[in-house]
């Protein structure tokens, strides 16, 4: 069991790093292989949407796209037109001095890079991972087996996430807390490790919730963690000053996001924090380029992305929340928090 009111002396960022961006290299592959990406983009600089309609992408993926070019130094954006560098102009042109496109033609039929092409273009995800269900990540969460398998997964990267979010944000004052979506349960338990007198409980729907009254009795805090159970889309329950979504927001699209946040604006207390915690990208969106990386994985499994920090404070102002301070925390996270007014 590990222990939740501590964070390691060593942190395994380059493991992090290999597991979040093993989509990057297939996005890249699909987007030079099959549509001559910077070749094309290379005649005239574009805006998202003359991008999206000259290349007949959808724009969350093509964002994406953006993002990791940017990252790279292989595409910069001006006035919100997007232009080629040099150095993709020299190097990922078909045709160019010193044109790269021949290095990845042989990956073209790698089923990543297959899925890419049609994500491009449908904006629909992938299934997860290797797995050929024919259901996206949301749907083979109702799959009680793959719920369990994946909540395992995530719990075992908030071992050391949540201790390292603990440590950030301020919780003075505080006394009940929701962790919606929370998975596992682990990052309520990590609050509840350091606040001692600190009611959390873990919102999360069926059959994810069994799983979650499981691990946090394992954890040792089945008597101060609870587990409700519901759609977060649907309602929140109120009675709480503290809300967390914790690599939640990622999974979805702008439009659920906003709803989301909504949701959370409506069933918090006045007075109340928002805690965000994930990957974010920068005010310009232009990194940092692991964030960047993790994006594509995100944007082939699921109805989401990564989010710049910019985009998270208007999304928060818009539904009424007063955005605060972002903070880094460990493996290319950090936390952005809002408050209700009172």
């Amino acid at each position: 069991v590990p222990n939740l009111a501590a964070i390691p002396t060593t942190v395994p960022t380059a493991g992090y790093r290999y597991r979040d961006g093993l989509a990057a290299a297939d996005l890249l592959t699909a987007a030079l292989v099959e549509f001559e990406f910077f070749k094309r983009l290379g005649t005239a600089p574009d805006t998202l949407a003359g991008i999206c309609q000259r290349f007949g992408f959808a724009q969350r993926p093509c964002d994406v796209l953006l993002t990791l070019a940017m990252a790279n130094g292989w595409v910069r954006c001006q006035e919100n037109l997007y232009s080629i560098t040099d150095i993709a102009r020299d190097h990922l042109v078909q045709g160019a001095p010193w044109d790269l496109s021949p290095y990845y033609a042989s990956l073209r039929e790698r089923p990543m890079v297959r899925d890419f092409v049609e994500v491009l273009k449908s904006g629909k995800p992938a299934g997860w991972g290797g797995y050929r269900t024919g259901s996206d990540w949301h749907q083979a969460m109702l799959d009680p087996d793959f719920a369990r398998s994946f909540t395992a997964a995530m719990d075992c990267r908030g071992a050391l996430l949540g201790p390292a979010m603990v440590q950030v944000v301020d919780l003075k004052q505080r006394t009940r807390f929701l962790d919606i979506g929370g998975g596992s349960g682990i990052y309520a338990c990590a609050f509840a490790a350091v606040h001692t007198d600190l009611k959390a409980n873990v919102f999360e729907q069926a059959p994810v919730d069994q799983v979650t009254r499981q691990r946090v009795e394992a954890l040792g805090y089945g008597s101060r963690v609870g587990v409700l159970t519901g759609d977060m889309f649907d309602r929140l329950p109120g009675e709480h000053d503290v809300h967390l979504f914790s690599n939640v927001l990622h999974d979805w699209d702008e439009a659920e996001v906003k709803v989301l946040l909504a949701r959370s604006y409506a069933a918090l207390e006045s007075g109340g924090l928002l805690i965000i915690h994930d990957a974010f990208l920068n005010e310009s969106k232009t990194g940092p380029l692991p964030v960047a990386e993790y994006s594509t994985l995100l944007m082939h499994t699921t109805q989401g992305r990564c989010y710049g920090v910019e985009e998270y404070r208007a999304w928060c102002r818009e539904v009424g929340f007063i955005p605060g301070n972002y903070q880094d925390t460990r493996a290319d996270r950090g936390v952005l928090t809002a408050v209700k007014p009172s």
